[in-house]
């Protein structure tokens, strides 16, 4: 089953201000996530924050860089 992961116009702008290999980490969760769903249990710092959330520490350290998203 594929998923469809929807950015926002505000989340965009933002992943544009990001360092490329920041920028790079994002787009390979992104394409994982579209085609095994948004568990990502195989990510080393990916978390469930409730029923419907997710989060991931694409970088942990400073700065750390972390993205949310939702089913």
């Amino acid at each position: 089953m594929n998923w469809t992961v929807t950015v926002t116009r505000k989340t965009v702008k933002t992943i544009s201000k990001l360092p490329a290999k920041i920028q790079d980490t994002l787009a390979v969760l992104i394409k994982e996530i579209e085609a095994n769903g948004p568990v990502r249990g195989n990510w080393k710092n990916y978390g469930k924050l409730g029923d419907r959330h997710h989060h991931c520490h694409l970088k942990k350290g400073h700065p750390t860089y972390v993205v949310v998203w939702e089913e």
